[in-house]
């Protein structure tokens, strides 16, 4: 799975992406608010504050939220961009968009940039192509690109369906994604076979809110047991009563080795940075 033409810009904002070095991957999207609405803890620079240093490797954000929040946070994480958006009012809110470009993140900072498909929406022509079209962007500029692909629609009856699931995660793979965020299959053994499958590394989405955190602890380490590189979590930290405390526990999770399925997919997962 090793990629052996990455260039040097490439590879270096993909070791900031992997900034732990053991291959995994802890990261918080702060990008609800353009779908839902205000988060639960309203301004988003003093929850960075909570979360920066905890072992978060990087957050997911929109363009316009760089405006009003403070650089220093970002000593210790990746910042990625967020292209693509819908909200929860629209017709078809699986439909997304884009509203950003690959040169603009650039200009803004980013470390990589993100966007989102759904795979079964009516609108899934266009998204795909949107997805390809940045991945090209991404070439040009060697700017990682995660891609959140999911299974969504009017004819999808169980979006963790591991066929699924695996057709998502080969749907980003094929159109040039670096990382690819998709569903939980449903158990370990099922996210074993769509990670076997898969030729990029692969984090699951962070599930349903809990409040418990017994909860959360278990479903990621569920996830690790697959065999993914590990989460992307937003709403288990920023709904959380401590989000800085809830972070740094999946973060230990998430970089303890001893949850590792086998030391050779570690190597792979870091022959993929080099």
């Amino acid at each position: 799975m090793a990629v052996h033409n990455a260039p040097f810009a490439r590879s270096l904002r993909l070791r900031r992406l992997f900034r732990q070095g053991d291959g995994r991957l802890f990261v918080v999207p702060l990008d609800h608010s353009v779908t839902d609405g205000p988060l639960r803890h309203g301004h988003l620079d003093p929850l960075l504050g909570e979360i920066a240093g905890t072992g978060v490797d990087a957050v997911v954000l929109h363009k316009g939220s760089l405006r009003h929040i403070n650089h220093d946070w970002f000593r210790d994480m990746a910042l990625i961009v967020h292209l693509s958006v819908s909200t929860r009012h629209a017709p078809d809110p699986d439909a997304k968009y884009l509203v950003a470009e690959v040169d603009e993140a650039l200009r803004l900072g980013a470390d990589a940039v993100s966007v989102h498909v759904n795979m079964g929406s009516p609108q899934e022509a266009r998204q795909i192509a949107d997805m390809a079209a940045v991945a090209g962007e991404c070439e040009r500029w060697n700017v990682p690109l995660l891609a959140m692909v999911y299974a969504r629609g009017p004819h999808i009856s169980d979006s963790r369906a591991p066929d699924l699931v695996a057709h998502a995660a080969t749907l980003a793979a094929d159109l040039g994604a670096d990382v690819v965020k998709t569903d939980y299959a449903g158990t370990p053994e099922q996210m074993a076979e769509v990670v076997r499958a898969c030729p990029i590394p692969l984090i699951v989405a962070g599930g349903p809110r809990s409040t418990d955190t017994d909860t959360v602890r278990s479903y990621v380490s569920d996830v690790l047991r697959g065999g993914a590189v590990g989460v992307a979590m937003g709403r288990n930290v920023f709904q959380a009563d401590r989000p800085g405390w809830m972070a740094a526990t999946i973060a230990r999770l998430i970089h303890d080795s001893s949850h590792l399925p086998d030391r050779d997919g570690v190597d792979d997962r870091l022959a993929l940075l080099s």
